[in-house]
């Protein structure tokens, strides 16, 4: 493998784990089922509670795992995906 930059023959290939955290959110049949009058119900009724579920309980999240190929040029210092 050549580097693209300098032409290089003195590439190195790293596989990089990537962590990328997303926010879990609820479908589109739950915000037409449930969500459109429970959000309003439970804070109009239930402010103080509500309040403290947003500060206490903490957000759901998802780990997402990826993994990406790198090739490295050791004269140049080039990196590029493969």
């Amino acid at each position: 493998m050549f580097c693209p930059k300098c032409g290089s023959n003195n590439v190195r290939i790293q596989v990089i784990n990537e962590t990328i955290l997303k926010n879990k959110h609820h479908g589109i049949l739950w915000w037409l089922f449930i969500g459109w009058w429970w959000v309003p119900v439970k804070w109009i009724f239930l402010t103080i509670p509500a309040l403290l579920a947003k500060i206490f309980i903490p957000k759901r999240q998802k780990a997402v795992n990826r993994t990406i190929k790198k090739a490295v040029c050791q004269n140049c210092g080039y990196t590029w995906d493969i």
